[in-house]
């Protein structure tokens, strides 16, 4: 029932069937499947369990940035299933919380070191563009992904992007990663997926881990295009098995093909939320409503207008007050605020639904500069804590720069400028002369940032820009 075989714009290229075996049993999954998404396709809701109060958890982000889908796969704990590719006869098991020891000592390879001029953590739409600004001037990158494919959040985005005709407009953002993706192939760029950055050690080493091998990257230049990661909110049963963020809803039907549930409370009336809202009716999911907190719709008129003519309520000044199931949602409920944000008593609403969404932000993936110790900044109309930086994208770290979501939390359109704009750093550097084609991408981050929409990236970008 989970699977979509009917879509309005999406065709699901479903590759030959494999087997692993599930904690005993046969599970059957495509072959270009992940773990998480073939067990949850196969109808399993239960991932994990919490440390302190063991209660069940499911998946949440859908692209290996928190811990709740984590399970001991061929008896090494604390794998991300979300972004791990299936194969035939892997062994995977639940596993009681967080920092378990493997069954016996793994002996992975001695760590490899390889050496390139420069790299790019990320492969989203700002490292893809910054990848394919640098090889139209000679320069072959790295880029490193952690996901089993190129594209970042583009893969899942089927609605067509705003703005001018170099900003794709009327395009939908599959085609453009499709396109993005093809080139860097095309071009013979070089790339790593499934390959996560666990470290990153100031001036020149990367610290990589791809196919049970440790390998160093030594550069000369980094753009950490890292993206950023889904907000959580308190309430109570938030962490029952079918509360998704938004975006790990898109992952599975737009990339996967897999209903997130059957019927859906969305919480957040942003673009992101009212824009996936709809994505769950195109594939064929009920959306019970919208609830927004604040006294108004957050995102573009054309995306609510939608919902609303399929009859979907959207209510602001709502949020939502608790969730209730045991192993999976069974209803929602929520709450009516004053102009304070205080709960009105007696405006509690119950819905029926198996699926929770949250779109309530994201937070920029700035863990890794952090640890390096790279100067940054709690800018609270950017997402949280961004690194600080020059105009030219490079921050605190010497020859190190950064571009998308990591910067502040914004359009894919930004991003893809943001990685041009690093690029042509980068480039100026190393004694090409591109300061004019660098002025004309700053300038189109300009306008993208003009009007009513971007004031607060404006102001927060001046808490974060030295010369």
């Amino acid at each position: 029932m989970r699977e979509i075989n009917k879509h309005p714009i999406l065709h699901f290229e479903r590759q030959g069937k494999i087997h692993f075996i599930f904690e005993g049993r046969s599970i059957e999954a495509y072959q270009n499947e992940t773990v998480a998404m073939a067990l949850y396709r196969n109808g399993l809701n239960v991932f994990s369990e919490s440390v302190k109060l063991h209660r069940p958890r499911g998946m949440f982000c859908a692209i290996g940035k928190c811990s709740s889908c984590m399970m001991r796969v061929n008896g090494i704990p604390n794998v991300r299933t979300c972004i791990l590719p299936v194969r035939e006869g892997m062994v995977v098991e639940r596993q009681k919380g967080m920092g378990e020891k493997p069954d016996k000592v793994v002996q992975f390879p001695k760590a490899k070191e390889i050496r390139e001029d420069i790299t790019i953590i990320g492969g989203g739409p700002a490292g893809l563009s910054a990848a394919l600004t640098l090889k139209k001037y000679g320069i072959t990158p790295l880029v490193v992904e952690q996901n089993p494919q190129l594209g970042g959040q583009l893969i899942k985005q089927t609605h067509k992007f705003f703005g001018s005709k170099e900003e794709n407009a009327g395009t939908r953002g599959i085609k453009i990663a499709s396109k993005m993706v093809h080139s860097v192939k095309e071009q013979n760029i070089k790339y790593f997926t499934n390959s996560s950055a666990f470290g990153f050690y100031p001036p020149n080493t990367l610290a990589v881990f791809k196919n049970n091998q440790f390998i160093k990257v030594k550069s000369n230049y980094f753009i950490f295009a890292t993206g950023a990661a889904e907000k959580m909110l308190p309430f109570p049963g938030n962490d029952i098995p079918g509360v998704f963020g938004a975006g790990a809803a898109q992952t599975l039907m737009n990339v996967f093909g897999i209903r997130p549930g059957r019927s859906v409370l969305m919480v957040g009336a942003g673009n992101v939320g009212l824009i996936v809202s709809y994505q769950l009716l195109q594939a064929g999911v009920e959306v019970k409503a919208v609830v927004e907190a604040m006294p108004q719709i957050g995102g573009y008129f054309v995306h609510s207008a939608k919902l609303r003519r399929f009859g979907v309520p959207i209510l602001t000044s709502t949020t939502i007050k608790e969730v209730k199931g045991i192993n999976r949602v069974e209803q929602a409920v929520t709450v009516s605020l004053d102009k304070n944000f205080k709960e009105i008593p007696g405006t509690e609403k119950v819905w029926d639904v198996d699926t929770v969404c949250l779109s309530t932000g994201l937070i920029p993936s700035v863990t890794l500069l952090a640890q390096a110790g790279c100067d940054i900044k709690y800018v609270p109309s950017l997402g949280g804590y961004v690194p600080l930086r020059k105009s030219t994208l490079e921050t605190s770290l010497k020859n190190v720069f950064v571009a998308g979501d990591i910067t502040g939390i914004e359009e894919a359109s930004t991003a893809m400028l943001e990685g041009i704009v690093a690029a042509y750093s980068i480039l100026n550097k190393k004694g090409k002369d591109v300061k004019k084609e660098q002025r004309h991408a700053m300038e189109e981050l300009k306008k993208l940032r003009s009007g009513p929409f971007g004031k607060r990236i404006r102001e927060g970008l001046k808490e974060v820009e030295y010369e």
